[in-house]
């Protein structure tokens, strides 16, 4: 793919979730977690949702032990998924490795005709939110996902289910153990995601990087020296450059919580730009739902984001 998308500057709302609702069940990335999908089957039944099993959904490694079935089948799923009408929203199982590969191989014909529909994921599934905000346009949901050990966790699953049930109430977000590394306001698109998964987007047609946009960064098992070369590589690219604020979330399993906040005081806090770290998004469990493509105002010294829209539109689904 060489071609380039248009910078989109807003994106579109897709509408909230309802009671009888049918969800697509699917990867962009790894087999999921056999033995939690049940379970989180069975909690979105409990919140009235129709779950709908897609292959890869329960695949195991094909071509590779860490992928789930095939990229084309990742691919495929992923479109039935987006173009089948009587599907309201996307839940992914699990994250992993694996949506780059995807997006390499899907076919984004007609999709820029579809209505949009919340798609749900963190973590690896960073690369596909970033897709859906660059190639259709489209707001999404960074937040638990079906087979993962978040999706059970009552905090975590509660902040979801407000953030996808009833949009209109959803926020502020406060993290009262974060840190202001750089006080001050900004107001702007909520964006960002995993910091490897943004890295690895840069230079892609499916980055996504919005003006004035308040970015999250999080990660898992990685050390500082990682942390730094990431974040080094964002700076040099520019990504920071047309940010109005960046939080940082989890930085779980790094091995050294000392040495990855000495990082991000050092790669963040001379941005020139509000700046707090040590909020609860991301990995790790505890954590709350992250809205992408949102305006949303930061206030760094009392540590909260209050969305000035919804995350999702309260017209009804099709």
């Amino acid at each position: 793919m060489t071609d380039h998308q248009p910078l989109r500057t807003t994106l579109s709302r897709p509408p909230r979730l309802r009671p009888g609702d049918r969800v697509a069940l699917l990867t962009p990335s790894s087999p999921s977690n056999l033995e939690r999908i049940d379970e989180g089957i069975d909690v979105l039944r409990f919140c009235g949702l129709e779950p709908v099993e897609y292959p890869t959904a329960r695949a195991r490694g094909t071509a590779q032990p860490f992928l789930s079935g095939t990229d084309a089948e990742r691919a495929a799923d992923l479109r039935a998924a987006l173009l089948d009408d009587s599907i309201a929203g996307v839940m992914t199982v699990c994250g992993g490795y694996g949506s780059q590969r995807m997006i390499e191989v899907l076919d984004w014909s007609d999709l820029d005709a579809v209505s949009p529909k919340v798609v749900v994921g963190y973590s690896d599934v960073t690369g596909l939110l970033e897709a859906l905000a660059s190639r259709l346009g489209w707001a999404s949901v960074m937040g638990p996902m079906v087979a993962e050990s978040e999706f059970r966790e009552s905090y975590s699953f509660s902040s979801l289910w407000s953030c996808l049930a009833s949009p209109d109430r959803y926020g502020p977000l406060v993290f009262p153990d974060g840190k202001t590394l750089v006080g001050g306001t900004a107001e702007g698109l909520t964006a960002g995601g995993n910091l490897s998964l943004l890295t690895g987007s840069v230079g892609t047609t499916t980055a996504w990087t919005p003006p004035s946009g308040i970015v999250l960064v999080e990660d898992e098992q990685e050390d500082p020296p990682r942390t730094d070369i990431m974040l080094t590589h964002l700076r040099r690219a520019g990504y920071f450059d047309r940010a109005a604020a960046v939080i940082a979330g989890t930085f779980t399993n790094s091995g050294d919580d000392a040495g990855i906040q000495a990082v991000l005081d050092d790669r963040l806090g001379d941005l020139g730009i509000p700046v707090i770290t040590g909020a609860n998004m991301g990995h790790g469990g505890h954590v709350q739902t992250w809205p992408i493509g949102v305006r949303a105002r930061l206030d760094a010294d009392a540590r909260t984001v209050t969305f000035l829209e919804p995350p999702l539109t309260d017209q009804a689904g099709s």
